[in-house]
């Protein structure tokens, strides 16, 4: 259940639960848009959450078997695949530009509703400190690259129409249920902002972080993860944690743990053959058991929003396969807070195909091209049709 202040934030929107599904499969952008569709006037302070959130209009027919799979059969060249990024991509600027396009305006409103501050200005123009917070960098990666979306949808429709599937990095999985119609806009901000929430809580109990590593054939990286717990044992922390946080790319990893961990690693690097280290400006050790108090809450907020099964292959972060049902997303995407991001087995789950045959076209939408980067690494044909919808529009005569 909402708190009354956000049920009055939600309801002054006119969101309802399953908001975005109540629209043919044909027209999957026509559901994004009613998002941020306003009522005629905001119901007053007495109203309930359970009033103000449901069930609204008697919903359209679901797509038939027929057109699934007849969306599931369209040739690779003929269909397209969404990306979105995740915390660390943000940056100030991120926005800029996108206030020309109706729905991304509008998205940005709803979000200060909800947040109950100017998303789009901290966006913008920072300061960078402010922006970089766990508390604040998630639901502006959200946001903005679901504005990223409608900016695609403008810019080439038909990549939005032809999309069949969609993988979303740690917070992004949100953004990309969202554009799937499994959850509305709403309803998944306010989560990803009580996600948040929960993140900063557990990482300022522990000094703790992520540590980017590249290494190569003869990288010992459980070895490695082993040896700096032993290390921070001598030191005098109890059940110290280092472990691989983020399977990036081929010998591409992200350790998570014990800050006295992660400065052993980086300190003993040629032993273990990693090539290059370095330490991510994230506040704590996200994707491993040192998250554990940040589920409880996610959980709570979870279970009480609708989440219905995507239109399109969604794959989650945990197994690298594609959701099932909404009691399935509510079980992931709560484990994935203290799971590895298995990035590159989706990346191959993605795109595996038998030799010869083509692949899609696939966008990046959202702040930063680290995913594109990820896709190179994993499947270098498959990213010969990356493209990056950037969330910072250049100057007209600086575009190509």
């Amino acid at each position: 259940m909402f708190p009354s202040s956000v049920a009055m934030r939600l309801a002054a929107f006119g969101y309802r639960p399953g908001h975005w599904l109540q629209t043919r499969l044909s027209d999957l952008t026509q559901c994004r848009q009613l998002a941020t569709s306003r009522p005629q006037s905001p119901p007053g302070p007495s109203v309930d959450i359970s009033a103000m959130l449901g069930p609204g209009p008697e919903p359209e027919p679901e797509p038939s078997e027929a057109r699934l799979k007849e969306l599931s059969r369209r040739q690779p060249r003929q269909s397209s695949l969404l990306l979105f990024p995740g915390q660390g991509t943000q940056f100030v600027g991120m926005g800029e530009g996108l206030q020309k396009y109706h729905n991304a305006r509008q998205m940005f409103a709803a979000a200060q509703k909800i947040l109950g501050y100017d998303l789009l200005s901290l966006c913008m123009n920072g300061p960078e400190g402010e922006l970089n917070k766990t508390v604040h960098c998630q639901p502006a990666v959200f946001v903005t690259s679901l504005a990223a979306v409608e900016r695609l949808h403008l810019e080439n429709p038909e990549a939005i129409e032809k999309c069949v599937g969609a993988a979303g990095f740690s917070v992004g999985e949100f953004a990309a249920l969202v554009f799937a119609g499994a959850m509305d806009f709403a309803e998944a901000l306010y989560a990803v902002k009580v996600r948040a929430e929960a993140m900063q809580e557990a990482s300022e109990s522990i000094p703790s972080g992520m540590l980017s590593v590249v290494g190569q054939a003869g990288s010992r990286f459980k070895y490695a993860c082993l040896e700096a717990r032993e290390h921070c044992k001598t030191l005098g922390i109890e059940d110290p944690v280092c472990e691989v946080a983020n399977y990036l790319f081929p010998n591409g990893r992200v350790i998570a743990g014990n800050l006295q961990a992660l400065k052993y690693l980086q300190q003993n690097c040629r032993k273990f053959h990693f090539l290059r280290t370095k330490l991510l400006p994230v506040s704590g050790a996200f994707h491993t058991r040192l998250m554990t108090s940040a589920t409880q809450p996610l959980h709570d907020i979870l279970k009480g929003i609708n989440i219905e099964k995507p239109l399109i292959s969604i794959y989650s972060n945990v197994d690298a396969k594609k959701y099932v049902n909404s009691k399935h997303i509510r079980q992931l995407l709560v484990k994935q807070l203290v799971m590895p991001v298995k990035w590159e087995q989706t990346m191959h789950a993605m795109y595996e195909r038998e030799q010869g045959i083509d692949f899609p076209d696939t966008y990046e939408v959202g702040p930063g091209t680290q995913l594109g980067t990820m896709l190179k690494n994993c499947n270098l044909k498959a990213w010969r049709f990356y493209r990056h919808v950037d969330v910072k529009l250049k100057d007209e005569t600086e575009e190509e």
